[in-house]
């Protein structure tokens, strides 16, 4: 079974791909001409505010359930075993929250644009995760199946381009839904014809227990540890509410909605898909590691990356059936697709409104439209750029996540600050940010260069014919295909400590670090008086994300928000809970 070489692409197969770009690329024609007399930002940026809940809950489901998903999370699986089932949890918490305290907040306000303060920076990060997101299933993709890599990234980026600058968020919400069922189809497509070609599922389940890839629940409390119980609860609940709580993407779709009501079933509908993609993702893991138990593909040197593990898998299933593979590469590039969307749409809507908007208050109708469609452009480019600094990023999944917690954290750090803390000010909000972030870069970065050793991620066996392999990095030492030798690299004290912290912890510390700092820096520098119980008094003039949102979204006077008491003491329950 294993034995015969791995298929390429067929006719049929490059024809399911591309009506993957033709169709996208339609709703953009499609929205351009039927909006072609909406002139202004607000229904470029914000559809108008006429959306309804279901297809911006897809298009959020498929913004953030990216090719990183599709191929990294069944590769991670496959390693590490069934505990990546646990973000279940962190999804919940995280829907909850941000349903229940960041679209209120943000809705009510009626913003555009939620970096006003950090556009820079953060802009710089999401241009960086939009460049991984594009450049590993390309280079995957390439490497296993002889798609054209360059090529590949190239259409992503102009296609993206396209039906966004054409369209606005309309044509990326509606793209994105559509998106989301051709990822659901590949899916579908390798989960049938896997669980065939293993036996069936209960064999597929009795080999997964037999490999410990059903070993779900570790609750070890050790931070180093890659995965387990906590790391995936808490650490991935602050990991995603830093991606959803105060992301541009979700934010501006939330507020597209016609109602508040609407932005908030959204994301709970959102939650279904999430959970939907995260168990088709598992159990891709789970049906590949059973068909390859005997004999791992990247310990025997066929391919040279685990996120290359799912593409040939599903070139060996599906590659007898024309356009099936390519139905799979199309579901991968679906998640590619919708997140580079997502990206370039945001980015376009953070510069002008915190930019150009203020730089040329008095721009008509026409030319604030062409400027938003040039921004769309530009990002466009950059986003595509980026996949040049990509290729040094690692394993997909550990990338994107940490890129997302790097910054992601100290974002969430200092708007939390700005709701549950009013009093601090804006020195504290910028001082805890800077803090925040250079302190989960450090972290970060550290374990970009230097890997956690063995006994900290615990990477299960993999087996080659019978015999046990070494497949993942060893302590102090990389290891190559099976049947190179080992050599050792020289690691600083902090390797196996600080830079061994797991990934999914960097976002909870970027945000402890930002919020402690802004509060020490608001007690040197200001007064930490807070109003009557129910009340929350912010300062004069405020200038921090989340008391100018809460004074303007309540039409209050500056200087003076009243904010429900059950909310308020709901925020400093699962703070306090939390940390």
């Amino acid at each position: 079974m294993h034995q015969s070489p791995v298929g390429t692409f067929v006719t049929w197969d490059y024809v399911v791909f591309a009506l993957l770009f033709v169709v996208s690329s339609g709703i953009g024609v499609f929205f351009a001409i039927k909006e072609r007399n909406a002139v202004s930002s607000k229904d470029f940026l914000v559809g108008g505010r006429q959306m309804t809940c279901v297809p911006v809950a897809l298009s959020l489901t498929a913004s953030f359930m990216s090719a990183v998903t599709v191929l990294g999370a069944p590769a991670d699986v496959y390693r590490f075993g069934a505990s990546y089932i646990l973000y279940a949890i962190a999804y919940t918490f995280v829907v909850v929250v941000t349903a229940e305290l960041f679209v209120p907040v943000f809705y009510t306000s009626g913003i555009t644009s939620t970096y006003e303060v950090i556009y820079r920076p953060v802009s710089f990060i999401t241009i960086l995760y939009t460049g991984v997101v594009v450049y590993a299933p390309a280079l995957a993709l390439n490497q296993v199946t002889g798609f054209n890599l360059w090529g590949s990234i190239v259409a992503t980026g102009i296609v993206c381009t396209f039906y966004c600058t054409l369209g606005g968020l309309k044509a990326v919400v509606w793209t994105d839904a559509f998106q989301m069922v051709v990822m659901v189809m590949g899916f579908l497509s390798v989960l049938i014809q896997g669980a065939q070609s293993v036996g069936g599922v209960e064999a597929m389940w009795s080999k997964a227990q037999t490999g410990g890839r059903l070993d779900v629940f570790d609750f070890d409390p050790n931070p180093l540890r890659r995965h387990t119980f906590w790391t995936l609860s808490i650490g991935g609940t602050f990991t995603w509410l830093g991606i959803y709580g105060v992301n541009q993407s979700v934010i501006q779709r939330c507020i597209s909605c016609k109602t508040q009501t609407h932005a908030r079933l959204a994301l709970y509908l959102n939650l279904l898909g999430l959970v939907v993609i995260l168990c088709c993702a598992v159990f891709c893991g789970l049906i590949m590691y059973a068909f390859y138990a005997d004999c791992d593909p990247w310990s025997a040197g066929r391919v040279s990356a685990p996120d290359q593990l799912m593409p040939y898998f599903v070139m060996e299933i599906l590659g007898e059936f024309p356009g099936l593979p390519g139905l799979f590469v199309a579901c991968a590039f679906s998640g590619t697709l919708s997140t580079v969307a997502a990206s370039i749409n945001a980015l376009a809507t953070v510069t002008y409104e915190d930019f150009v908007k203020h730089c040329w208050a008095n721009l008509s109708n026409t030319a604030t439209t062409w400027t938003i469609k040039g921004l769309c452009v530009i990002f466009g480019i950059a986003c595509t750029s980026m996949a040049v600094v990509a290729s040094y990023m690692g394993g997909i999944v550990q990338a994107a996540l940490s890129i997302h917690g790097m910054c992601g954290g100290p974002m969430l750090g200092m708007f939390s600050l700005g709701i549950l803390f009013p009093c601090a000010n804006s020195k504290g909000a910028i001082g805890g940010f800077i803090a925040g972030i250079t302190v989960a870069f450090w972290a970060g970065i550290g374990a970009f260069i230097y890997p956690a050793p063995p006994f900290n991620s615990r990477p299960l066996p993999l087996i080659t014919d019978g015999n046990s392999v070494c497949g993942s990095w060893a302590r102090g030492m990389m290891c190559p295909p099976a049947g190179a030798l080992c050599a050792a690299v020289p690691r600083p004290p902090l390797a196996d400590s600080w830079y061994s912290l797991s990934y999914l912890y960097l976002s909870a510390v970027g945000f402890i670090t930002t919020l402690s700092v802004g509060l020490l820096i608001t007690s040197l520098t200001g007064n930490l008086s807070g109003g009557p119980s129910g009340t929350v008094s912010l300062p004069q003039s405020p200038q921090t994300p989340g008391a100018r949102l809460l004074s303007e979204g309540t039409g209050r006077e500056e200087g003076h928000v009243e904010l429900g008491a059950d909310m308020t003491r709901l925020c400093v329950m699962l703070c306090t809970c939390f940390l």
